[in-house]
């Protein structure tokens, strides 16, 4: 065998085992594909279902949103309702009643009070350095 021979022969048993690599690797890709198909292929059979019950989801959140502000449209309008009556009421009745105690009160003072005995001067009260001193007090101090 000459060396061209040799040569010859290694480079045919190269290219088999090149080629025997290349088979083994294209096998082993072509499972790999089928396995990644089969994985999408349920991943989709799965999301679709929950895809459709999140739809489903945020349309009734949306529809719970929309009667929440129709419900706090509503509170708003009782709310300024109820402010405007409470003023309409303040000032409609408000200074009359004041004014029917401040009479029921001067009457009741002026039945209250004795006829023989002289009309009674509140006390007078001096203040020094922040404390109230009463009147009484002084006058114990002249006498």
């Amino acid at each position: 065998m000459s060396g061209g021979e040799v040569a010859g022969i290694l480079v045919a048993v190269f290219w088999a085992i090149l080629v025997s690599f290349l088979a083994v690797v294209l096998v082993r890709l072509a499972q790999t594909l089928r396995a990644t198909t089969k994985l999408v292929a349920d991943v989709t059979e799965q999301a679709v279902p929950l895809l459709a019950d999140a739809s489903a989801t945020v349309r009734s959140a949306q529809t719970q949103l929309d009667r929440v502000d129709a419900i706090a449209t509503d509170v708003q309008e009782v709310t300024s309702n109820a402010s405007a009556l409470s003023t309409t009421v303040a000032s409609t009745f408000g200074g009359p009643l004041v004014k029917v105690a401040a009479f029921g009160y001067g009457v009741r003072r002026a039945l209250g009070r004795d006829k023989d005995a002289p009309a009674q001067q509140p006390s007078r009260r001096t203040v020094i350095v922040g404390r109230t001193v009463p009147s009484a007090r002084r006058r114990k101090r002249k006498g």
